[in-house]
């Protein structure tokens, strides 16, 4: 069994990586046409879209690290915030449609 310094390693490696991954990009909601072929109507969905907003590089040691968590947080934000967006704006896209298809 890993030791606990073991542990802690591997989980700020695999939490490093992950932001990382993550940096520099922020989610939005995006608005689509969709044509529903049972009411025969165009209706609107909305859509989580990632966007990257820019990258680093250059960076060293703490500098290196705040920055990623910093990344990783506005990441994360920007994913509830816009998600909780796209959800109430699907709900009202629903009714929208359920008063439209007769």
């Amino acid at each position: 069994m890993p030791t606990q310094p073991g542990i802690r390693r591997r989980v700020l490696a695999t939490s490093l990586l992950t932001l990382a991954l993550l940096q520099g990009c922020v989610y939005a909601p995006r608005t689509v046409q969709v044509y529903d072929d049972g009411c025969r109507i165009e209706t609107r969905r909305m859509e989580l879209e990632l966007y990257q907003v820019g990258y680093f590089a250059g960076c060293s040691n703490e500098g290196c690290l705040t920055l990623l968590v910093a990344a990783g947080m506005v990441t994360a934000a920007s994913a509830v915030v816009s998600g909780s967006i796209v959800i109430a704006g699907n709900i009202v896209y629903w009714f929208e449609k359920q008063g439209r298809c007769q």
